[in-house]
């Protein structure tokens, strides 16, 4: 189990480089198997989730090789062979990912395992979402106790599906299984973040034909093959937030290069409410502290072209620095804010509450879930030692200890690096005061 010893209280200044977003370099690489040619996917990061994914893909024949300096990675499927269910298990406990397998290689190969899934503990997410769409396509699903196996005798044929939530996995789950379906399928409900969007432009240089209507509703023609791509990966939206959540709470400056406007709107227009200053350039966005006292905001968390889930946790940290006070609402995941506890400890002014507060209600609502978070301030963070509890909320807690005074210690920082890339490089290059044991 890794460490951070932290002597907090100096601003983060500086630069830093993202690659392309974790929530979509894994998705591409799993379509990389429905192309019947290699593929190249540029600007992968080099983190674990990266990795697990790389690794599952090599068990089912899968080569991959991947650039350390430029970030690029090729793939080639051309012998797609099934895995051990022993070695897929093995290898897949840290992720949910292999969820996602399940209609590449009902195409390819008829069948497909999926162990249990692990991931962070931030709520429910059941994976009857994509069961439920496998067998709109008509897979057959068979629990077994070492997992699930899937199989598709008939093959997967187009299906009309309407998701109750619009779902980023389930979205990403038709995608995957729709565009070499026999006919064609229709998915309301749909999710339709910047990630998405990618998704279906990288299928599409692959040779599938999809449309993306206003309402949510995305249609696929199936066809009969795709070819590999070649694609730059969008950035990485929720690393861009969290670096600019650091700068803001540590009164810093840090230049985010690769971070573009369009994407991070609904963040840039929460930051600059709070009392955070950005510059927009055409290599990246500077966010810093201006000196001036930051304000409360109300925060209420949804699908695109909302909120983000994943923004609210670095940002919470900020919160604790401003004056008044602050109401965050969670209604994409229904258990984000156990982070908080470790903030308490430090000091902070938080308060969860069942309610849904500060917002509309939400399907949390009424249901005991703690979904709402009050955070008063401002209030001076205190050292303290702390055990990361997941990736967005490990990345929080290092963010509070650099605020901090004193010398913190963050253990368990490994889970960091499931979605940042050369996390504790990038500390160093912007000056943090830290020690690190691997």
């Amino acid at each position: 189990m890794s460490q951070i010893t932290i002597r907090g209280g100096k601003p983060l200044v500086g630069r830093i480089e993202l690659k392309g977003a974790k929530n979509l370099v894994t998705k591409a690489m799993v379509a990389a198997l429905l192309g019947e040619t290699p593929s190249v996917l540029k600007d992968v990061p080099f983190i674990s989730d990266v990795e697990v994914v790389a690794r599952l893909l090599q068990l089912h024949g899968v080569s991959i090789s991947h650039d350390p300096v430029t970030g690029d990675m090729q793939l080639d499927p051309s012998n797609v062979e099934q895995a051990r269910m022993v070695d897929i298990d093995a290898h897949a406990g840290s992720s949910r990912i292999p969820i996602l397998f399940c209609g590449p290689l009902l195409h390819r190969l008829g069948e497909a395992f999926i162990p249990g899934l692990g991931g962070c503990e931030i709520g429910d997410r059941p994976v009857d979402f994509h069961f439920d769409v496998l067998r709109s396509f008509g897979a057959v699903i068979e629990k077994l106790p070492t997992g699930t196996r899937l199989s598709a005798p008939d093959g997967l044929r187009g299906a009309k599906i309407s998701l109750p939530y619009p779902s980023v996995g389930a979205t990403e789950q038709v995608l995957l299984s729709a565009c070499i379906a026999e006919g064609k399928t229709e998915l309301s409900g749909a999710a339709i973040e910047p990630e998405i969007i990618d998704l279906i432009s990288i299928l599409q240089k692959m040779g599938a034909i999809i449309s993306v209507d206003t309402d949510r509703v995305i249609r696929i023609e199936g066809v009969k093959r795709l070819e590999g791509f070649t694609h730059s990966a969008l950035f990485d939206r929720n690393e861009a937030a969290s670096w600019a959540a650091a700068a803001l709470a540590t009164g810093g400056d840090i230049f985010v290069g690769g971070a573009r406007q369009v994407e991070m709107m609904t963040f840039l227009n929460v930051f600059r409410k709070v009392g955070g200053a950005f510059e927009i350039h055409p290599d990246g966005i500077r966010f810093y502290h201006p000196g001036t006292e930051l304000q409360s905001v109300v925060i209420e968390t949804d699908v695109h072209p909302g909120f983000m889930t994943d923004w609210q946790q670095p940002l919470v940290v900020a919160l604790t620095q401003a004056q008044g006070l602050s109401i965050v609402h969670e209604t994409v995941y229904e258990n984000r804010f156990g982070f908080t506890e470790a903030l308490r400890q430090m000091g902070a002014q938080i308060q969860i509450y069942k309610e849904c507060l500060g917002g509309h209600p939400c399907r949390f609502g009424q249901r005991n879930y703690n979904h709402s978070a009050v955070i008063s301030g401002p209030v001076e963070l205190k050292a303290a030692d702390i055990r990361v509890p997941d990736l967005r909320g490990g990345f929080s807690h290092v963010v509070a200890a650099l605020a901090a005074k004193g010398t913190s210690k963050v253990t368990n920082v490994q889970l960091i690096s499931r979605g940042y890339e050369h996390f504790i490089e990038k500390l160093e290059s912007l000056g943090a005061d830290f020690e690190f044991e691997a």
